[in-house]
């Protein structure tokens, strides 16, 4: 397998697991703030809903998986072209939809069903180019990272 082939099919694996964690985790932050109900804007509603939120574990459920996310990304752009890895990742935006209807109950209208269409096609368009349009040396990676406030960083 050349190297933009496996660069593209890791790039494109990463992206999958990144919609994966993102929508199962904001479905999971959705249903635990529907349990703990509308936050209201006072000092006592926030606090109230600060506390709720420690104890609800569809919460905490959902935080991890957002956590995974976070993970996925920094992983796809560490290889792979940011104008790459998020038009990509906007897939995630047609499976929330999809779980909003099936898991949530909500009504789509016809122009948003619309809308998740016209992104599905970008999504396409994008996933046809090359995942890392940008050349970087192999020995920039291994060297270390300066950061001014702690020295240098391992890589």
């Amino acid at each position: 397998m050349s190297h933009q082939r496996r660069l593209r099919f890791k790039t494109l694996l990463m992206v999958l697991l990144m919609v994966l964690c993102a929508n199962v985790g904001e479905t999971l932050l959705k249903i635990g703030m529907t349990r703990i109900g509308a936050v209201q804007l006072t000092f006592p509603g926030i606090q109230h809903a600060l506390l709720a939120t420690l104890f609800n574990g569809v919460i905490w459920l959902g935080i991890l998986c957002l956590i995974g996310f976070t993970v996925c990304y920094m992983t796809a752009v560490s290889w792979a072209d940011y104008s790459y890895v998020m038009p990509a990742g906007a897939f995630g935006y047609a499976t929330q939809t999809l779980l909003a209807v099936a898991v949530l109950h909500e009504s789509v209208s016809s122009m948003r069903w619309f809308g998740v269409s016209l992104i599905c096609v970008g999504v396409m368009l994008v996933g046809q180019t090359n995942p890392n349009t940008t050349k970087s040396s192999s020995s920039s990676a291994a060297e270390p990272v300066s950061n001014p406030l702690v020295g240098p960083l391992a890589p």
